[in-house]
């Protein structure tokens, strides 16, 4: 398939210029999506735009990535009510240096007759001044032309900055400047940005007398109306740090069946086929196609190592008959993801000194259970464990010893009922 076909069978093709299919029907061409380094790292939304830019290179074009060290100065006004805080420039450089690292492990950059270029847009502006821009980039386009992008439309009751205005100019000029020095002839991106990439095959068309052309996808939401990429608790973000792996599965893990054939083609290197065929095979099953695609993903972004910690946090989690093999597997950082999905209790580390007693622990220093008697029934009744090992004796102790990683303990009280201790 040409890169229009692909878009189309995964329902990713929302609009196009005119030619725009012919100009890429046999690949070759070069194309390239921005990314405004507004936070310390891309989250799931911007995953889509990525996925274009590896569909576009899977299908025999050349992807350019611009970061836009000089456009996230401005702040891009599409989709938003108010003005963006601006960032420092420190912030902004650290934040396009850990994108870039992301990036490179999605698209390839290193090899092959049509390896990624990445780019930088502050380089375009850098050494020009207030009187250049003016002349060179801010007579390209009329004001009646900018204010009839809905961006800027949507904005003029509630008011918009001359910064925020010019964002425009910005996003067009970067087209011209890539045309001109890498022959990028395709800019793409999200629906929402259709005026600021048709502005840009404007300065190419004016300033330029060439030919360029868009491309966008629709904007992903889910079935509930909800924005994609955000959980209840925020954005899922492709930083582990941000966005713990056990977390980024369970986002698709818990996604509505509904959603599931539409995430299956805008995430799935899967070709049509094989989608197709896996919808068949589990047409009843919309839990183990969430697995396939969770496991598929979630591999790509945090690695295979990753992904089998991510089972054994979930197998400890869920499965009833978890072993304590599978505990002890465990690193730190995911006991800590543990400790952040079920309840928990702070203990100081000086208290396990000379030990606690089990029952103590269990209904003085965490209130696990409302009484020392009902602790004690709990253990004589065999519901009690520490760290997957029974507890039969009221009189053990908890110490020191007990700590993995030296700081957490695992406390259950039946089968269903999960707690982790944190040794601070």
């Amino acid at each position: 398939m040409n890169f229009i076909e692909e878009l189309r069978w995964r329902n990713m093709l929302h609009q196009m210029t005119d030619g725009a299919e012919e100009h890429l029907k046999n690949g070759g061409a070069i194309g390239y999506i921005g990314f405004d380094p507004t936070a310390p790292s891309l989250t799931i939304g911007n995953y889509v735009q990525v996925m274009l830019l590896n569909l576009f290179q899977r299908t025999g074009n050349t992807p350019i990535v611009l970061m836009g060290g000089a456009t996230g100065r401005v702040g891009d006004p599409s989709g938003k009510d108010k003005e963006r805080e601006l960032k420092t420039e420190e912030e902004l450089d650290a934040n396009v240096a850990r994108q870039v690292e992301q990036m490179r492990r999605f698209i390839n950059f290193e090899d092959g007759p049509n390896k990624a270029i990445l780019a930088n847009n502050f380089d375009f502006y850098k050494n020009m001044n207030v009187l250049d821009f003016l002349r060179d980039v801010g007579k390209t386009l009329t004001v009646n032309y900018m204010l009839s992008k809905e961006s800027v439309k949507r904005r003029l009751g509630t008011g918009i900055s001359f910064t925020e205005f010019s964002y425009q100019l910005l996003q067009g000029y970067d087209f011209q400047c890539l045309f001109q020095k890498y022959g990028c002839s395709v800019q793409m991106g999200g629906s929402d940005q259709w005026g600021n990439i048709t502005s840009g095959t404007e300065f190419v068309g004016k300033n330029l007398g060439k030919k360029a052309h868009a491309v966008t996808t629709p904007l992903l939401t889910k079935a509930d109306g909800t924005k994609f990429g955000k959980s209840t608790s925020g954005n899922i973000w492709m930083d582990a740090e941000m966005t713990s792996p056990y977390k980024f599965y369970q986002f698709w893990i818990n996604s509505d069946d509904r959603d599931i054939p539409k995430f299956m083609r805008y995430f799935s290197y899967k070709n049509k086929e094989e989608v197709e065929t896996l919808e068949v095979e589990h047409a009843g099953d919309p839990q183990m196609l969430k697995k396939i695609l969770g496991e598929e993903v979630t591999v790509r972004v945090h690695g295979q190592a990753a992904f089998d910690a991510v089972l054994k946090v979930t197998d400890l989690l869920f499965n009833k008959k978890a072993k304590k093999e599978t505990l002890l597997e465990l690193a730190e950082k995911d006991l800590a993801t543990i400790a952040g999905e079920i309840q928990s209790f702070n203990i100081s580390k000086d208290a396990l000194a000379n030990g606690i007693n089990i029952v103590d622990l269990m209904a003085e220093s965490t209130a696990i259970v409302p009484s020392k008697n009902e602790a004690r029934r709990a253990i004589k009744g065999q519901a009690v464990s520490v760290n997957k090992d029974k507890i039969t004796d009221p009189d053990f102790m908890v110490n020191h010893e007990s700590l993995l990683h030296g700081r957490y303990i695992m406390l259950e009280n039946g089968k269903k009922n999960k707690f982790m201790v944190v040794a601070e």
